[in-house]
């Protein structure tokens, strides 16, 4: 359906994904009945309600909007799928146009002085003729450039949007697409909307599906260098992959094309891909070393922070009598070191960039207070920064340390929104950094964090390396601790305050692949054979556990999330039905097939950076939920889901309850940087595609106070057993080797030349 609408009031607006919520005007009597406002106005215009993206918000234009009718909660309102300006062919047209603030550069007094020297001939003039704006007084050559550019852009992402209206995509991922490909980019899509593979978020299914149904070419060669794009991608996004050796590229792709294709004559051959393998190489799409194929990006990321780990490496900072400011510390804060940590703290001062690394209840935390304190002791003017890839962590870093400037990662290093790849790099203010939990950062992380440091920086990592890696692709802790040039410190020594504690003992008995465990009241095993028993007995555990301690302190953490009832999503259901169940007068929303009560505990499952956080008199606190934070449903009104986050309140309309999931049990790798007084786990056999040495140690590394396992032994064993749950292909330890004989000019060993090139 085509609408001619002119902007009325805005009823949302999001502005960090420009989604929005408008009503409109217009003299079409074809709106629905149900659609139109039941008001009437002086105009005697009927009102509506339309819903999309980045729409126009300016009454100085008519638009043609295109759409489907939808009916919900609020009514019958307007999707709207793509809408373009209408500018009458007029002084008063373009001029409202040209001072609407679609286009950047112009406003109302740039737009008088254009009209006035070009009147009807403006829109052809700044289309075909840009270069006649100098004429005007005022426009500069810097300025034409702004306005060009601003120009070009905002008809480039109207062309982009229009021509993949079938693929639904959103401005933000518009605006990613035209800044990889450039001004170009319409015109390339046109000739092989395929090259959209190499945009993260379009599968090459999904694009085959749309192009195949236009009769599209199945021996395209754009379409095989689309299907080698999203294997290289889906390697690094599922498996972890920073690259995939030449001839398991093509064989995983070559399936993928063929997927679809019965007849055998049809079908593209092993040599077909392997010429657009090479023909990508040539035209350097992709990155080829030493038989190893790379997507360019990832291959940048591994080699520019080798190369800035060597660079750190190489520094030497400055001598420091580090013995008389321990004494002190020691005096004044109590703080006694064992031999192992004081050496650590020592390592940290003696070179500018270093690692601890241990498990629970093996000081860390002790060693982080008396480097900190040592260090401002030392340089009292120096820029100390703390931080950690999440929310939970970087807090839970603020408590144990005493410093509460500590952030996540994004926040210290001005990562923001979903754009955050795309943002110009500014260089990190700091003298000091230490960033805890470090087996959690992947490598684009930590390229953003290496390619952001100040020559000089001194940098300390912390944290378990045998935790699970992380979500993201690459395994950057463990690679840097492996390669046997960076300076570790790995404490093994559990200290006093966890001698008491079965959990410190167990987890160190687990990395070292002991299956005879101890068990008694703080480490404790529940036999069950079934989903269904484990599930039940797990409520009951968790009734028990309520009774001693707060449901924020209690936690299950299931090693699947969607299959059966002893999964994440099955235990969610079970728990709300029982310390939640409906009663009359208590609120409830269902959104997206998702339902959330009033009092629910809910974990925010993303990034976002626009969500403004105020204390209960509604005053701003700080901006940003990350992913992982846990929060309790405060109130649910007027189409908004109030959630508390440790007395910090979060509004949520409707669109984004997508971003909650409930949390009274979630998967093992969700829980990471976290920790609870008491943690729930099943075991088993049925989980045994996920179950591994590392899932299982960050699982009950979780808990401060009490494991409770429930289920089989054999799925126990079985996870004890499996040391790693598959290996992630990347070089990053073997180029830091490379790169650093290079600098040094010592002989690099024989496997580094070979695998790293």
């Amino acid at each position: 359906m085509s609408i001619v609408a002119a902007f009325d009031r805005v009823l949302f607006c999001n502005p960090a994904s420009k989604y929005c919520v408008l009503r409109l005007k217009t003299a079409d009597m074809m709106i629905p009945e149900d659609a139109r406002s039941p008001y009437t106005f002086g105009d005697h215009l009927i009102r509506f309600t339309a819903v999309g993206y980045d729409l126009p918000q300016t009454d100085s234009i008519k638009m043609e909007l295109e759409g489907t009718w939808t009916k919900g909660k609020y009514g019958c309102q307007l999707q709207v799928d793509r809408w373009h300006e209408i500018v009458p062919p007029t002084i008063e047209g373009i001029r409202g146009y040209l001072s609407s603030g679609l286009l950047k550069g112009i406003g109302e007094k740039t737009a008088d002085a254009i009209i006035q020297r070009f009147g009807v001939q403006s829109l052809y003039v700044l289309e075909h003729q840009p270069d006649k704006l100098l004429e005007i007084r005022g426009i500069t050559e810097e300025r034409l450039d702004e306005i060009k550019a601003g120009y070009a852009e905002s008809k480039a992402m109207r062309d982009i949007m229009t021509l993949l209206a079938p693929f639904k995509v959103t401005p933000t991922t518009a605006m990613k697409i035209y800044e990889h490909f450039g001004p170009d980019g319409v015109e390339l899509l046109r000739k092989s909307p395929f090259r959209l593979c190499q945009i993260p978020g379009f599968g090459f299914k999904r694009v085959d599906a749309i192009v195949q149904k236009s009769g599209g070419d199945l021996h395209d060669p754009m379409r095989v260098q689309g299907a080698l794009f999203y294997t290289l991608e889906k390697s690094r996004t599922e498996k972890g992959h920073l690259y995939l050796e030449a001839d398991a590229l093509v064989k995983d792709a070559l399936l993928l094309l063929n997927e679809k294709i019965p007849q055998l004559d049809l079908r593209l051959n092993r040599q077909q891909v392997e010429q657009e393998v090479k023909a990508m190489i040539m035209d350097n799409v992709v990155v080829a070393n030493k038989g190893n194929i790379y997507l360019p990006h990832v291959f940048t990321q591994e080699s520019e922070t080798a190369c800035k780990v060597v660079q750190m490496l190489l520094e030497v900072p400055e001598p420091v009598r580090l013995a008389p400011v321990m004494e002190q510390i020691r005096g004044r804060l109590g703080i006694q070191l064992s031999l192992r940590q004081y050496e650590g703290v020592e390592m940290v001062f003696q070179h500018n960039l270093s690692i601890i690394t241990g498990g629970p209840g093996t000081g860390k935390s002790t060693i982080l207070k008396a480097v900190i304190e040592a260090y401002q002791r030392l340089y009292p003017k120096n820029i100390i920064k703390l931080g950690a890839p999440t929310g939970k962590a970087s807090r839970r870093m603020a408590e144990t340390t005493g410093m509460d400037s500590a952030q996540t990662l994004h926040s210290l290093l001005g990562l923001h929104g979903e754009d955050a790849g795309w943002q110009k790099k500014q260089e990190l203010e700091a003298d000091l950094l230490i960033v805890d939990e470090c087996s959690m950062m992947d490598m684009w992380l930590a390229y953003q964090l290496f390619s952001r440091l100040k020559p000089g920086t001194k940098v300390l990592l912390v944290g378990d390396a045998d935790q699970l890696e992380s979500v993201g692709a690459g395994s950057v802790f463990r690679e840097l601790i492996e390669c046997g040039l960076v300076p570790v410190t790995v404490l093994d020594q559990i200290f006093r305050q966890a001698k008491d504690s079965l959990i410190a003992y167990n987890a160190k008995f687990v990395k070292e692949g002991k299956c005879d465990l101890y068990y008694g009241r703080d480490f404790a095993f529940i036999q069950a054979d079934s989903q269904e028993e484990v599930a039940e007995l797990i409520r009951e555990v968790y009734r028990n556990e309520l009774g001693q301690t707060s449901m924020e302190q209690v936690q299950i953490l299931s090693p699947f999330r969607s299959e059966g009832a002893a999964s994440a999503n099955g235990l969610n259901e079970a728990i709300r039905e029982e310390v939640n169940p409906a009663a009359p007068g208590k609120p409830e929303v269902t959104f997206g097939g998702k339902l959330f009560r009033l009092h629910d505990r809910v974990m925010q499952i993303k990034n976002n950076y626009d969500i403004i956080l105020h204390d209960l008199a509604n005053e701003p606190i700080s901006m940003g939920v990350f992913n992982g934070e846990i929060g309790v449903v405060y109130a649910i009104r007027s189409g908004t889901v109030v959630v508390n986050f440790d007395g910090r309140f979060a509004d949520y309309p409707l669109e984004s309850l997508g971003e909650l999931e409930l949390s009274y049990a979630s998967t093992i790798h969700k829980a990471q940087g976290s920790e609870h007084e008491a943690v729930i786990i099943p075991m088993l056999p049925a989980h045994k595609i996920l179950l591994s040495r590392n899932l299982f140690y960050t699982a009950i590394t979780r808990a401060k106070r009490r494991v409770i396992l429930v289920g089989h032994k054999k799925a126990l064993y079985m996870a004890i057993r499996k040391s790693r749950n598959g290996k992630r292909n990347t070089l990053l330890g073997e180029r830091i080797t490379l790169y650093h004989c290079a600098r040094t000019r010592l002989p690099a060993p024989e496997r580094e030349l070979k695998n790293a090139g």
